[in-house]
């Protein structure tokens, strides 16, 4: 069983040496074989989570098949439920929240309705200024018309009310 333990330690470790090395290589090699798994609720069989499970069984089976009596199935066991107990953690811990991480700085003009900008470039009665929105994580400047056709002069507050033909059209904000 020593011998066991120690490949899948010895694996494990190669396994984490040649991700480091080659990991680019590899991906685009294995481009979405694990995207496979991932479908149906199947993402605590990603390859971090699976490598790093018998990584800990190989370690954790030579800890104690050296540093104690037990016998060989305790030992599997124990080293089993260790395994199990990191594969979760891994699991919930990084890849999880990793892949609810993903972002993206895309937006539709819908998106704007509702969202309060400042105008850069004042607004006149019936023509067109700019205006500066918070989108996600960044800022996004768009073209912008009175919708009651009022002069919205730079610096005021406004809120969005419509997006149409790639312009916002918007109503000057009022603080209560």
């Amino acid at each position: 069983m020593l011998t066991f333990y120690w490949i899948c330690l010895m694996g494990g470790v190669l396994f984490a040496v040649i991700t480091i090395v080659f990991g680019d290589i590899l991906g685009d090699l294995l481009d979405g074989f694990f995207e496979v798994l991932s479908m149906d609720g199947l993402d605590l069989f990603q390859p971090v989570v699976l490598v790093g499970g018998i990584t800990v069984l190989g370690g954790t089976g030579i800890m104690l098949d050296q540093s104690t009596n037990l016998e060989a199935f305790p030992i599997l066991l124990l080293s089993l439920m260790a395994s199990a107990v990191i594969s979760l953690l891994v699991y919930f811990s990084y890849v999880r929240p990793m892949k609810n991480s993903e972002n993206s700085t895309g937006f539709s003009m819908q998106d704007l309705v509702g969202k309060i900008g400042e105008v850069t470039i004042s607004i006149p009665e019936a023509g067109y200024g700019e205006v500066l929105i918070k989108v996600g994580a960044g800022n996004t400047n768009q073209i912008a018309a009175s919708l009651d056709e009022e002069e919205i002069p730079a610096g005021a507050k406004v809120v969005v009310i419509e997006a149409r033909d790639s312009t916002v059209y918007v109503f000057q904000y009022e603080d209560e």
